[in-house]
């Protein structure tokens, strides 16, 4: 996979374009990087679910879970399955509806200068390798082109909306994530 600085998009992944984005505020710079899981039905991996949930086309009939979110227009900007492979919804250079009410750094509204990245999950159960090795390498080239993005501006959806949220979860493992990328930065 490859990022492609000047449109935002991947090479090399899935497309599944979402309507649930917009143009980020004029000047905002990309400056942050949130992780979050999710898996439709919870719990359930591989049902193409979500994908339908970030396009709004989720049948709320087939799960009583989906009737109590077929009304949010949400999106991620991209999304890592359980075998590693990676859908993208929307291009980096816009801002996809992923964080809601958030707070960064003092700054509010962390959907305008963020890129969110969905592991499909729960909170306890451990993430794959597969998944580990698909997130460090967009990361990476995330952080290539966008420097303002270190070590530091990496959380979870739980850091900028601790009311709301618990994801990415205890199961997460950022020592293994966070020694991935120093792992890199020590080669470069």
């Amino acid at each position: 996979m490859q990022l492609d600085h000047d449109s935002g998009w991947f090479s090399g992944v899935s497309h599944c374009p979402s309507p649930n984005c917009n143009a980020r505020p004029p000047g905002e710079a990309v400056s942050l990087l949130v992780i979050h899981n999710i898996s439709l039905p919870p719990g359930c991996f591989g049902t193409g679910k979500v994908q339908q949930f970030f396009q709004n086309r989720l049948e709320p009939s087939e799960h009583p879970f989906f009737q109590t979110i077929g009304h949010l227009t949400v999106s991620a900007h991209l999304f890592i399955e359980r075998d590693g492979g990676v859908t993208q919804f929307v291009s980096l250079r816009e801002r996809a509806w992923h964080a809601g009410v958030s707070r960064f750094a003092e700054r509010e509204g962390c959907n305008d200068f963020s890129i969110g990245i969905e592991l499909e999950g729960t909170d306890s159960l451990p993430y794959s390798d597969a998944q580990y090795q698909a997130l460090l390498q967009l990361t990476r080239q995330i952080q290539a082109c966008w420097p303002a993005i270190d070590a530091s501006r990496i959380c979870g959806h739980s850091d900028i909306a601790p009311q709301r949220k618990t994801d990415p979860g205890p199961a997460f493992d950022w020592s293994r994530y966070r020694a991935g990328l120093a792992h890199e930065e020590d080669r470069a």
